[in-house]
């Protein structure tokens, strides 16, 4: 109970008396492990990511994460990757020479950036170095040319390179936790970080602990305790139950569990729901998705956050557990209020269900104060089917933004139901949207600025749809 193993740059490390609340980054930098650096501590900026072993098959893979939101508590019995770790003695690694031809100014962003061009370096099957995964990375001084330069540079991993070798082996079990600082340490015995291996396990523990938190990705919970100095005596991390790990497609459903991470839903459903494809690189950034999951945004309860748009147009509904069983709710009914949520005392999110067959006709909106790796102010997601004639047969509208909790447009999904697809209809609709919902003024942008972009963002569906169906 007292102490935390796990695999530093390719040694087993032993960890005792250290606070459930401290994040990697933290407790690398205490052991002088200083390339990590801490640029924002809420995910934004990269300059703490590390390399994370992932199982992939009957091998590994390296992911990149943000080791300012990685608890130090969920790497025992995992392996991580500093970019000290990279270079052997002192050959640098391949990414580290060719970021040393003009892709380095400062040198604050670059260990993160290192590392991020790493992790697609060994990527399995690449042919050509994919700039998304650099899309959680910020540079202040030296610009993206040459960085985007070195990327492209690199070749493939050679034979002998001992983690391309590593990736060939399976990535280690992770088995059950049970972490308390030792007897000791200055903090109280009772700080606890669990970490079970399934349902029943979970369960069992959160009827000892019923106000324990939660904690999947961490990537909301983690920004809660770096910048507020949030703390719970007791934690649970759900992130390797394999009942929350569900892939599947069916003739009635696509579910995906609500501990996957969005990079791993991505990579399985390989563009086979064009909403969500085109949803993906708008969702904060390739760092924050390899540990964000889909129970964890929803759970949240955010009213901007970015799923729930898309999954209401999506008509999405939430397999809800206890152990007492399992229900199923419409995601349109599972946001009761602000923060609020229709999950009774002791139950979880297990799986997000998506109906089939899907509308034909999707697209999703979101507005920012920038394009990518941002908050939204205003968020659409929007599917329909038109009839042979050009008359919308079904629409569903997901918003985030406009209200105390996502919502559905119902008002003017009515409005446009049985319409012709033409600009008199969305002119009328457009005026049912505005007035359908009451946006609050905040710093991301006022009510007025909200009201408009409702309006303006179904006329820019309209205008990218074409006029006839083919």
């Amino acid at each position: 109970m007292g102490e935390i193993g796990f695999w530093l740059n390719g040694q087993k490390v032993q960890v005792a008396g250290v606070d459930p609340h401290t994040t990697v980054l933290a407790w690398l930098r205490q052991q002088g492990l200083t390339g990590s650096k801490e640029g924002c501590a809420e995910g934004e900026c990269g300059a703490c990511a590390v390399l994370l072993l992932r199982p992939d098959g009957s091998g590994s893979r390296l992911e990149a994460v943000n080791g300012c939101l990685l608890l130090l508590s969920s790497l025992a019995g995992q392996e991580v990757w500093t970019v000290e770790g990279l270079a052997r003695g002192k050959a640098l690694h391949p990414v580290q020479e060719a970021m040393l031809q003009g892709g380095s100014q400062c040198g604050y962003c670059t260990p993160g950036f290192v590392v991020s061009m790493a992790a697609e370096y060994y990527r399995k099957g690449r042919q050509e170095f994919d700039l998304e995964a650099l899309s959680g990375n910020l540079c202040r001084c030296t610009g993206y040319r040459p960085i985007k330069a070195a990327a492209f540079s690199l070749g493939q991993p050679p034979e002998h390179d001992p983690l391309a070798r590593r990736l060939a082996q399976p990535a280690p079990v992770v088995e059950s936790l049970d972490y308390s600082p030792s007897v000791t340490s200055t903090l109280p015995q009772a700080q606890r970080f669990f970490r079970p291996g399934s349902l029943r396990e979970l369960f069992q523990i959160q009827a000892e602990h019923p106000s324990a938190k939660l904690v999947a990705g961490g990537t909301d919970w983690v920004v809660e305790v770096n910048q507020r100095f949030a703390r719970a005596p007791v934690q649970i991390d759900l992130g390797h139950l394999p009942e929350l790990q569900s892939l599947s497609w069916t003739h009635e459903y696509v579910e995906i569990g609500a501990g996957v991470t969005l990079s791993e839903a991505e990579r399985w459903l390989q563009g086979r729901i064009p909403l969500l494809a085109e949803w993906f690189p708008r969702f904060a950034s390739r760092l924050i998705r390899n540990r964000a999951t889909f129970g964890g945004n929803l759970g949240t309860a955010s009213p901007i956050g970015d799923s729930p748009p898309v999954l209401l147009a999506l008509g999405a509904s939430l397999v809800l557990v206890s152990a007492s069983g399992e229900r199923e709710v419409a995601l349109e009914h599972f946001f009761t209020a602000y923060r609020q949520t229709a999950l009774r005392p002791g139950e979880l999110i297990k799986a997000v269900r998506i109906p089939l067959p899907l509308l034909p006709e999707s697209c999703f909106y979101k507005v920012s104060k920038r394009p990518m790796d941002d908050i939204s102010t205003v968020a659409m997601g929007i599917a329909m089917q038109r009839s042979s004639t050009g008359r919308v047969e079904a629409i569903r509208i997901g918003l985030g933004g406009v209200a105390a909790t996502p919502v559905r447009a119902y008002q003017t999904e009515a409005a446009l139901l049985g319409q012709p697809w033409e600009e008199s209809s969305l002119r009328k609709a457009a005026q049912v949207l505005k007035a359908e919902f009451k946006p609050i003024d905040d710093h991301r942008g006022s009510a007025a600025y909200r009201t408009a972009m409702l309006g303006n963002l179904l006329w820019k569906f309209y205008t990218e749809t074409p006029e006839v169906l083919a």
